[in-house]
C-alpha cells in the first residue's frame, strides 16, 4: 500500500496534469513537510486504510481552500489565486503551514470527511451516452444515479454545452466547456419520466455547509469549475434536487425490483466505482444483471458508466477513462465503449 508521502507526491503530479499548477505546488510543499516531520506529517500520521483511496492530500488541500473561502485566514486568502493571478507558493506555503499549526483541531475535523466534488463537466460524457441510447431505446427514460453526491448531474438536460452541433450554448443552465472530437450523437430532447439518486454521504445543494464542502474541493486556480459549480447548485435548488442516503447496492436492488416501467431505466454513475469495495461493485452488477434478464422490447434497461477503464474490466492500472454503455433488451445484453473521456470533463473523443 502506498504511503501518505507517496500519495501526496502522486496527487501533486496528477493536479499538474489536470491543469492546476497551484494545487500541484501546494501538495508538493505539503509532501516536503511530511518528509521533514512537520505539521502535515502530524495531521496524517498513521492514517487508517489506503491514503490513496481516502485522497488524504485532497482533504488537506480542501481544508485550506475552505479556510480561504470563509476568510478564516485573511492573510492566506490574500495569497490565493482568486485574489491574485501572480500568486507565489513561496509566499503561500508559510501562511498555509502557520494556519495548519494554529487551527490543527479544525483541520482534523474537516479532513474526517472524504472529498466531494460532483464535477458537472462530466455531464457532457453522460449526455453523449444518453443521446446514443435514445437513438434506439424507447422513451420515457427513468434516470437513476448512484454515488451522486449532491445530485447536480441529475439536471444534465438543463445544462448549456459548448459542443456547437448541439446548439446549447445559450441555454440558461451551467455551461459545460467540454471539447468533443468525433461524430458524437446530435442533441435531441429526451422524455424523462423520473429522476432519483443515492449516495452514502449525500450533500444538500441548499445547505451552506454542504455548498462550502463542494466549493472547497474545486482547485483554487480553476475559476471556471467554481463558476459551473455555483450555477449547478443554484439550478439544483430551483429544481428541488435531493439525493437519498443509501448504500448503492441496496438502493439499486430495491429500485430495480419487480417489473420495470415502460421506456428505458438508466442506471448511471461517473468516477464512482473506484471508491466502494469490490463486493459492493459486484453486488451492484448482480442487481442490474438480474433486472436486465426481465427486460422486454418496451421495458428496457441500460447502465451508463463514466469511469476509469481499470474498474470496468480494462487493464489494471490503466490511466484511461471511458464512457461505456451496457444495454438489456428482451433479456439480452449488449456492450459498447463509446468514448475516451477526461476525468474532469475537459475533452471527449467519440469512438463508437
Amino acid at each position: 500500500m502506498a504511503s501518505v508521502l507517496e500519495e501526496f507526491r502522486l496527487q501533486s503530479r496528477f493536479c499538474g496534469e489536470f491543469g492546476s499548477p497551484f494545487t500541484r505546488d501546494l501538495l508538493a510543499r505539503a509532501a516536503d513537510d511530511i518528509a521533514a516531520g512537520g505539521i502535515v506529517a502530524k495531521l496524517t500520521d498513521a492514517w487508517p486504510g489506503s491514503p490513496r483511496t481516502a485522497a488524504v492530500s485532497l482533504r488537506l488541500a480542501g481544508a485550506l481552500h475552505a479556510a480561504v473561502l470563509t476568510a478564516r485566514d485573511p492573510a492566506l486568502a490574500a495569497g490565493y489565486p482568486h485574489a491574485r493571478t501572480d500568486w507565489s507558493m513561496d509566499a503561500v506555503w508559510p501562511l498555509a503551514e502557520a494556519f495548519l499549526r494554529r487551527e490543527e483541531a479544525w483541520v482534523r475535523d474537516f479532513m474526517r470527511s472524504p472529498p466531494q466534488t460532483n464535477e458537472t463537466a462530466r455531464s457532457t460524457g453522460l449526455a453523449c451516452g444518453f443521446l446514443w441510447l435514445a437513438q434506439t431505446a424507447p422513451q420515457p427514460f427513468h434516470m437513476l444515479e448512484i454515488g451522486a453526491s449532491a445530485g447536480l448531474n441529475l439536471n444534465w438536460d438543463h445544462f448549456a454545452y459548448a459542443h456547437s452541433p448541439w446548439g446549447r450554448e445559450r441555454v440558461a443552465g451551467p455551461f459545460m466547456p467540454t471539447l468533443i472530437t468525433g461524430a458524437a450523437p446530435l442533441w435531441k430532447d429526451i422524455a424523462i419520466a423520473s429522476r432519483a439518486a443515492c449516495d452514502q454521504n449525500p450533500l444538500d445543494p441548499s445547505d451552506r455547509h454542504d455548498q462550502l464542502r463542494l466549493r472547497a474541493y474545486v482547485w483554487p486556480d480553476q475559476a471556471g469549475r467554481l463558476q459551473r459549480l455555483d450555477a449547478a447548485l443554484a439550478l439544483a435548488q430551483h429544481e428541488g434536487t435531493r439525493v437519498e442516503n443509501a448504500d448503492a447496492a441496496e438502493w439499486v436492488r430495491e429500485r430495480l425490483a419487480g417489473d420495470l416501467p415502460d421506456g428505458t431505466t438508466v442506471v448511471y454513475h461517473s468516477v464512482f466505482l473506484q471508491y466502494p469495495p469490490a463486493e459492493v461493485r459486484e453486488a451492484i452488477a448482480v442487481a442490474i444483471e438480474a433486472a436486465g434478464e426481465r427486460t422486454t422490447s418496451l421495458k428496457q434497461l441500460a447502465r451508463v458508466s463514466f469511469e476509469p477503464e481499470s474498474v470496468v474490466g480494462g487493464p489494471h492500472g490503466s490511466a484511461r477513462y471511458v464512457l461505456h454503455v451496457t444495454r438489456w433488451k428482451n433479456g439480452q445484453r449488449s456492450d459498447a465503449t463509446l468514448a475516451d473521456v477526461d476525468p474532469h470533463g475537459r475533452t471527449l473523443n467519440w469512438l463508437a
